[in-house]
Parts: C-alpha cells; structure tokens; sequence
C-alpha cells in the first residue's frame, strides 16, 4: 500500500526583484505570519497568529516599495518567526521563542532537539543561504537595509518613538538618517530604539554587513503608521529620501552600478 503523499515544506524564503541593479539589498526577515500545516498552529489563536508575535505586520509593504526605489533585491522570510526568527542564531534562547510579548507559545516549549534541528535546516539555513547567495551578487559591498516594525504598546507600555534607526558597530548611515530625518519630519526618530544590540535584533547586520564592511543599518517602524497601502507607500517613500540624502552626505553612491562602500 502506497504511503500518504507529505506536504511539499514550505519555503523559508521570498526573493524579490532579484535581477536588481542598484548598490543596495534590502532584507525583511520577519515578513510573513505563514504557518505550515506540518507545524500545526502551536497551540495559538487566530488573533495570535495575525498579531505582531507572529510577523511584522506592514514591514514587507515598506520593503518592497524600498526595493523597487532603489531597484535592489529583497529577501524576505517566508515563514512566521514564531518557527524560528530569522534574525536570531541558532542558539539564541529567543530563535525559537517558548514566549512573545508575554504570552506563551505552547508548541515550541516541548520541542526536543529534533525538532528544533529540523527548524534550523528547514527555516535558518535556506535564509541564510538566500542572503549569502544575494550578498555575492555584488561586485562590492552593497548598502544592506533591514526593515522591521514594531507595536505601539509592548507589555502594557506606550512607544513614543515612532522610527527606530538602528545600528550595531557601524553607525555611519544611522547618523546620517538621524540628522536628516531631523531636517525634514515631525516624526519621532531615535537611534537603537526601541531595540538595540544588546537585545540581540543585529544579527543579520552581524552576519552580512559588518564583515563586509557594508554601510547598514536596521529599520524599526511602529506598526499603527504602516496599517494601510497608502501608507506603507508614504512611509517608504519618505524613508527612501532620508536614506539617498544620508548616503549622499557619506560620499556612498546609489547609482546602479556604483560602488556602495564609503571611501
């Protein structure tokens, strides 16, 4: 008797505009909410699972439209971080988190070492391939742009902040942003808030940018200020524009073709 056909795995990783010529690639790791039905719903709601525990809500919008304005590639996670997030090593405590945001996950706090092994080679390592694969694409360094959001309200606190320009060692293009974002925005905008490195959300800055050399840096947007096409669309346009000034202020060419590094 023929054995049951499995379900095909769904794929860890989205690839956008990968035929781009700008100096630029723009990553996403915390894009999508899918659950594969092999992993079943872990134990959540519904409400749960389309909550900001499970994904980025708007972050994958603003990306695209980054993609498309600067004409640079995209990765993005194909899969929810509550399987396993993708900004995270796999040995960070929180890379299959048994909690978000105060509340549990029952599926992942049974998992055995099988499983979170299998979450690795399934989840993990074809992001990571996706991202080393795009990082060589480049004949030099290209800017690397990670774009995240965050909730308004975390553990019964209200966010004032409203941009989060994140960086880790290398903080030149967070600057920049800093001082032009002040130019031009009565937004609130601060540098590593609402996360900052020792929260551990530099990973992929960690990994890809800062070995390079690569000019980088972490967007964090709260997420009532991308709730809607309109705008996602004018939040990434006016990102965009602080982004071409501040590159511009580091000597850092956008031109296709152009080198990305600062001299």
């Amino acid at each position: 008797m023929a054995e049951p056909e499995q379900e095909p795995k769904a794929e860890a990783v989205a690839l956008h505009n990968t035929a781009g010529r700008g100096p630029v690639l723009i990553v996403c790791e915390h894009a999508s909410r899918r659950m594969p039905d092999r992993f079943g719903v872990l134990g959540l709601t519904p409400d749960q699972l389309k909550s900001h525990i499970a994904w980025d809500p708007g972050a994958l919008p603003v990306a695209r439209r980054l993609s498309a304005h600067f004409d640079a590639p995209l990765v993005a996670g194909g899969m929810s971080r509550l399987l396993f997030d993708c900004n995270r090593p796999p040995g960070a405590p929180d890379a299959i988190p048994t909690q978000s945001e105060g509340q549990a996950i029952p599926g992942n706090l049974a998992l055995d070492d099988t499983g979170r092994a299998e979450r690795v080679r399934d989840i993990h390592d074809p992001f990571r391939a996706a991202l080393k694969k795009a990082m060589s694409g480049f004949a030099t360094p290209p800017v690397v742009i990670t774009v995240h959001s965050f909730t308004p309200v975390f553990l019964g606190v209200a966010r004032q902040v409203q941009i989060g320009l994140i960086h880790d060692e290398d903080d030149r293009l967070a600057r920049a942003m800093l001082t032009r974002a002040g130019q031009h925005t009565g937004r609130v905008v601060a540098l590593n808030d609402p996360y900052d490195p020792q929260d551990g959300v530099t990973h992929t800055l960690r990994s890809f940018a800062l070995p390079a050399g690569a000019v980088n840096i972490m967007l964090e947007i709260r997420n009532d200020l991308i709730g809607d096409a309109q705008a996602q669309s004018d939040m990434a346009d006016m990102l965009a524009g602080w982004i071409a000034v501040a590159c511009d202020d580091l000597g850092v060419s956008l031109d296709p073709g152009a080198a990305a590094c600062a001299e």
